[in-house]
This record gives C-alpha cells, structure tokens and sequence, in this order.
C-alpha cells in the first residue's frame, strides 16, 4: 500500500490530529491489511459505502480513480455500480456512473485478465498440451529459485491429463488468483476453484485444471523442488468429460 500523504498535504496545519488519523490509521493500518482483505475488495467496499451514503463528490472520484489501480476493471466497475443502483438508489448511481465513466475513459481496450499478475504472453511452447488457449507470465527465474508462474485459461480452456514425476519431492502447488477453474484427479470428482484456493498435487498422480467454460481463469503454478522432476503430458479431457461437469 501506497503511503498516503492526503491529510497533511491539504489539513496538516488546520487540523494535525485529523491528518494523522487519516494518513496513519485509516490508510496506513487499517488499508494496509491486504492479509486479510485484498486492496481491490476494499476499493469495491469503499466505493459502494460512498454511494450508498449519496457521497457522489470528490472523494468519490478518488476511490473510483483508486479502484481502478487496483484492479477494478471497466466491466466489474459497471457492474458494482449497477448492482449497487437496487439497494443504495437509481439517482446515486446515475451520480456515480458518470464519475466512473470519467475514470475509465479512454479504458477500451480489450479486457485483462491474470488478476494482480497479468496475463502475460500465449503460451505457445505448451500450446500442444492445452484445449483452447493459454498464457503464461513467469514471475521467477527457475535458474536461481522455486519456478513460479501465473497462467491464465481462456473460457473452456484446460491442459491435457498429465502426471509430475520425481524420485523424491516434487510435485506442484497451485494458488488461485482470478476467475473460477476446475481441478480434478483421475478417478476422483471434479473440484471447483476461485480465487484463494490452493491445491496441492503430490508428485505421481493423473490430473488436470483449466477455466470453467463461462470464465477467465488463472493460477499461480509452483514447482515444487525434487529429486529428477520431470512432467509427463498425456491424452486431453475430452469434451465429453469436460461438458458434464457442474457447478
């Protein structure tokens, strides 16, 4: 979290102690627990809090402009707003959508995905083993530490069946961070994911994960260290399978 330095910029001669709630407490602690709340979750809270106060002002504006840096995209915002119309009132809305469509301005481009990471490149080299497409963006360097990268699944997009191997250890971890997914074992049901869930995958076992076929998904995928880690990719889930899974 950004240090924040609003309230002695424009009250720290008027009103010190005010200032310094607002810059220390308000923001530096209680924004600053991103451990327990996300600064996108709180940028969505704040804003709907505003709104539904009839707080359609400057303050506003920042939260929109706040929102939006971390994460907010166009589409989640219009729908917040239009979401938040039926329980905080159609004119505060009105107020608000045309302070977020100030915000968002010039914001056309096409959507991105991948959450806090990013999306990242296609990933071509590993096209071969995946239903639909994907993208990769590697966060570490596999040549100094634990290789460590998000990928993010296209709508309907999976891997093929395949299988970590490692003499000793091994396996892989992976941490959900946008969108909902699908992980399933062979010979076990399917589990659905969204963002916070983690899955262990022990080295040996038959599996798969990829996007639900109505969202964007992404994951961190983690090595994990071992003795001869390898990866073997088999045959892909079929639609058959892939088609009768339910939420």
């Amino acid at each position: 979290m950004k240090k924040q330095t609003a309230g002695r910029d424009s009250l720290g001669d008027f009103a010190p102690k005010f200032a310094e709630l607002n810059d220390d407490v308000l923001f530096g602690e209680v924004w600053s627990r991103e451990d327990k709340l996300s600064l996108k979750m709180r940028s969505i809270v704040t804003v709907t809090a505003l709104i539904s106060k009839g707080m359609t002002d400057n303050s506003l504006v920042y939260h929109l402009t706040t929102a939006k840096q971390n994460g907010v995209t166009r589409t989640e915002m219009a729908e917040i707003l239009t979401h938040v119309a039926f329980y905080a009132g159609w004119p505060n809305a009105w107020a608000a959508f045309r302070m977020a469509k100030e915000v968002y301005a010039g914001d056309t481009e096409a959507e991105e995905h991948g959450g806090f990471f990013g999306m990242g490149e296609p990933n071509v080299s590993f096209a071969k083993y995946f239903t639909g497409n994907s993208y990769l963006k590697p966060l570490t360097d596999s040549s100094k530490t634990v290789f460590i990268a998000n990928v993010t699944f296209e709508p309907g997009c999976r891997n093929n069946w395949h299988v970590h191997h490692a003499d000793k250890g091994g396996g892989q971890l992976l941490i959900c961070v946008d969108g909902e997914g699908w992980y399933q074992e062979a010979g076990k049901p399917a589990q659905s994911l969204k963002p916070g869930d983690v899955v262990t995958i022990p080295a040996g076992v038959k599996h798969w994960h990829g996007a639900k076929a109505n969202s964007w998904f992404s994951h961190l995928a983690v090595e994990c260290p071992g003795e001869n880690t390898s990866s073997e990719w088999l045959e892909p889930v079929t639609d058959e399978i892939y088609n009768a899974l339910e939420d």
